[in-house]
């Protein structure tokens, strides 16, 4: 059984930085392509970060890039989502997710397996 678990998120101010870990257990991670997407209320979930099996491929949405970092240790089979200059727009609940292939895709559909979601709030 697959098993992702979501932890980091919280409250912050804008302007401020979280750091959201996903511990993923039952799949051979280290094959395994890894993401971020998020979904706002009313909003469809969009994709926020990829990354491949070895970590030397990544992907960010626009929205994202240059304040977002996907990072991922596959000695612990622990992927990450470091989140920097944070704005209101950003607020969603964050959720990760797991291919059992090692190849990124940027469509939810893709991916095989999905965490509970964490919630990031931030305030203006």
């Amino acid at each position: 059984q697959v098993v992702l678990v979501e932890s980091g998120g919280g409250l912050v101010q804008a302007g401020g930085s979280l750091r959201l870990s996903c511990a993923a257990s039952g799949l051979t991670f280290g094959s395994s392509a890894m993401g971020w997407f998020r979904q706002a209320p009313g909003k469809e979930r969009e994709v926020v970060a990829v990354i491949n099996w070895s970590g030397s491929y990544t992907y960010y949405v626009d929205s994202v890039k240059g304040r977002f970092t996907i990072s991922r240790d596959n000695a612990k089979n622990t992927v990450y989502l470091q989140m920097n200059s944070l704005k209101p727009e950003d607020t969603a609940v964050y959720y990760c997710s797991a291919r059992r292939e090692g190849v990124t895709r940027t469509r939810a559909v893709d991916y095989d397996y999905w965490g509970q979601g964490t919630q990031v709030t931030v305030s203006s």
